[in-house]
């Protein structure tokens, strides 16, 4: 409820659009850089294994071993893989938490532009 009432009634202005990747320079504040996220499985891998696209994100990789181990121990696949599930679930989790922290992000740079460009504005008009 927070990010509704934030995005579309107190401040539409520095709201980010969530659907859009986002405007900032994603170094901006990381002196030391930052972990690219990558995927070791291939698209041939993916394809091959029958993927669906709505499951390929940064966290295949744990779900193809999910499948794996699910293939087996196909009658004790809940005894059996429950640590691939997990690891696979965790993974989803932590992706959640960090889009979440990258909008955050967004709209702290987008707060923090609109006052730099106001002091500007205001320093400006005194001049």
């Amino acid at each position: 409820m927070g990010n509704v009432m934030y995005a579309y009634i107190t401040h539409p202005d520095t709201a980010p659009e969530f659907r859009e990747p986002p405007t900032f320079d994603p170094l901006v504040g990381f002196a030391n850089g930052r972990k690219e996220r990558t995927i070791q499985a291939s698209r041939e891998e993916l394809d091959k294994a029958n993927i669906p696209l709505d499951r390929r994100d940064y966290c295949v990789d744990f779900y193809l071993k999910f499948l794996r181990c699910r293939q087996q121990n196909f009658p004790r696949v809940v005894s059996g893989c429950h640590h691939e599930k997990h690891d696979y679930d965790q993974c989803g989790y932590e992706d959640f938490v960090l889009r979440m922290k990258e909008y955050e992000r967004e709209k702290r740079l987008m707060e923090r532009a609109k006052r730099i460009a106001a002091k500007n504005a205001t320093e400006e008009l005194g001049d």
